[in-house]
């Protein structure tokens, strides 16, 4: 039995098997372009709410965005590489550093949640200062002050639940890339 909803795309012309059709012309170069601009966006987003809303980064926030641009760096070489096997791989190191980047937002995330029972370290550029490289990303992982500033909230979501939400969406588009080859 058809809802509403499938009655009226049937009226317009668009049945499922239209909008499976028209989906799956879409190429894999496609929705690889697609992550990339997205990732890209993301960053300038960021960029823009440093710089402008004067929104400071955190350590954790810098870690997403270089995860960010690694992410965007990878999918516009899958798209180059679209359809050879070479994108393939470029699509699977893609979906690694889309986790990572959630994983590192998941944590984010939990830092804000329950800032009490976490301790907090200096910012980056402190810690880049005077810390040995091999004692900095531990540190940046137990974040600092800023990390946890509840005052970084766009639509009710912390801004570290829309990275985290922006990482599991684009490793959702990436496994549909490779999937489509």
């Amino acid at each position: 039995m058809s809802g509403p909803g499938e009655r009226q795309l049937r009226r317009q012309g668009l049945g499922a098997e239209d909008i499976r059709a028209r989906l799956g012309a879409i190429g894999a170069r496609w929705i690889y372009i697609a992550v990339a601009a997205v990732a890209l966006g993301l960053i300038g987003a960021a960029l823009f709410m440093q710089h402008v809303v004067g929104l400071e980064p955190c350590p954790l926030c810098i870690l997403q965005r270089v995860a960010y641009l690694l992410l965007a760096i990878l999918a516009g070489l899958a798209a180059w590489r679209s359809p050879r096997s070479s994108a393939r791989a470029f699509g699977v190191a893609g979906i690694l550093v889309a986790l990572i980047g959630a994983g590192i937002a998941a944590w984010h995330v939990r830092l804000m949640q329950v800032p009490a029972s976490l301790s907090c370290g200096p910012g980056l550029g402190a810690m880049l200062e005077n810390f040995p490289l091999t004692q900095i990303l531990p540190r940046i992982f137990r974040g600092s002050g800023d990390c946890t500033d509840p005052s970084a909230v766009l639509f009710g979501m912390s801004l570290a639940a829309w990275s985290l939400a922006g990482f599991l969406t684009l490793m959702l588009f990436t496994f549909a890339a490779i999937a489509r080859r």
